[in-house]
């Protein structure tokens, strides 16, 4: 049985805050999945595709009873044993993966076949907490009250993703956003040159100055887009069918988090020119 998961706002200016009516959590780099337990086991993603075939180890190894949903993260962790988001797309895209996937629970959706989605979080965590030993496949999220600020600069110092605010009160909102759960994101921040753009979808390709790392599909304003193409097209040297490429001479400051293996930027997001 999928439900479809609540889903997150981003916290104002994407800042942590102090709130003892809030509680917070680490934001694990991973694959948000659903863990049904109600007519057999049965995996989902929150759009909705079931994967249970891609880990049988979950299906085999799992900790709860029929009647159970459960909310959480699919992660592996690597050899800093921080979560690799790298590492579990490649073990949810074979199972000949050596990578071991473990999934962390910071949710319970149902338990007993009893709908727990009008109750306040408080008292979901606290039934999360006595509905299953954790196992080697099997954990559950941990949490502290308030304290955002001072969790978050951790996080930030350990380069892993992001922390998660949520009201202790707040009920369990199906297929919904919410400011009830607020992520803040430990972007890093970076001077890149731009390169070039997308021609059939927005995307200003981004360089360091020797090759293309990176393509911002989000960020710029309208006004910055207009003011931008025609100095475009006075910088262009080549195109391809994709895209065209400019001489690389404008600035700017780009958000992103952090790189992939291969060198590419990961998530990119344009913040201003740098003039």
């Amino acid at each position: 049985m999928f439900i479809p998961p609540m889903l997150l706002e981003y916290a104002a200016d994407n800042k942590p805050f102090d709130d003892d009516n809030y509680i917070t959590e680490l934001k694990l780099d991973g694959i948000r999945l659903i863990v049904s337990n109600i007519d057999r086991v049965r995996l989902y993603t929150r759009h909705n595709n079931e994967i249970t075939a891609n880990f049988p180890e979950l299906v085999d190894s799992i900790p709860v009873p029929k009647g159970t949903i459960l909310d959480g993260e699919l992660i592996v962790l690597g050899s800093d044993g921080k979560p690799d988001f790298e590492a579990v797309m490649e073990r949810f895209k074979s199972r000949k993966s050596n990578h071991k996937a473990v999934f962390c629970a910071f949710d319970i959706i149902k338990n007993k076949y009893i709908d727990l989605t009008g109750m306040s979080l408080l008292k979901r965590k606290e039934l999360l907490e006595i509905a299953f030993e954790e196992n080697e496949y099997y954990s559950r999220s941990r949490y502290l009250f308030g304290n955002g600020v001072r969790y978050f600069e951790q996080v930030k110092q350990m380069e892993l993703e992001g922390i998660v605010l949520k009201n202790k009160n707040s009920k369990y909102l199906i297929d919904k956003k919410s400011y009830s759960w607020q992520k803040v994101i430990a972007y890093e921040m970076g001077e890149f040159y731009l390169a070039g753009y997308k021609k059939n979808e927005f995307g200003w390709l981004l360089s360091d100055g020797n090759r293309i790392i990176g393509n911002a599909e989000y960020g710029p304003n309208p006004e910055e887009r207009r003011a931008a193409y025609p100095i475009f097209q006075q910088l262009k040297v080549d195109e391809s069918k994709d895209a065209v490429y400019i001489h690389p001479t404008i600035k700017c400051l780009v958000k992103h988090r952090g790189y992939y293996k291969s060198g590419m930027l990961r998530l990119p997001i344009f913040e201003r020119f740098i003039l």
